[in-house]
């Protein structure tokens, strides 16, 4: 399995801007999925947003039109640019992907969106 390490997590005030990124161990040019996923506190784990098939991206609703997804083979990364923040975005932020080998997840990153 691919190594993954998120970052770019933190605090950030309402309507600001983060991006995280995901780092992985090897090249993830064959896998078939990429994604973001969060869980906040008490809350189960969801899904922001996934990046398949090359250039496909689909997204949760509630992040729909502030959050995008991107990846860069070159550098074996996954990138999320969160606009537009709001307190309910705040949650721990998992990268993950899928390949024929079986997926890999990141250990998370912390973002907070508060005043």
């Amino acid at each position: 399995q691919v190594q993954l390490v998120e970052s770019g997590g933190g605090l950030v005030q309402p309507g600001g801007s983060l991006r995280l990124s995901c780092a992985a161990s090897r090249s993830i040019s064959n896998s078939y999925v990429m994604g973001w996923y969060r869980q906040a506190p008490g809350k189960q784990r969801e899904l922001v947003a996934t990046l398949s098939g090359g250039n496909r991206r689909d997204y949760a609703d509630s992040v729909k039109g502030r959050f995008t997804i991107s990846g860069d083979n070159a550098k074996n990364s996954v990138f999320l640019q969160m606009n537009s923040l709001k307190p309910e975005d705040t949650a721990v932020y998992y990268c993950y992907v899928g390949a024929a080998g079986g997926g890999s997840w990141g250990q998370g990153t912390q973002v907070t969106v508060s005043s």
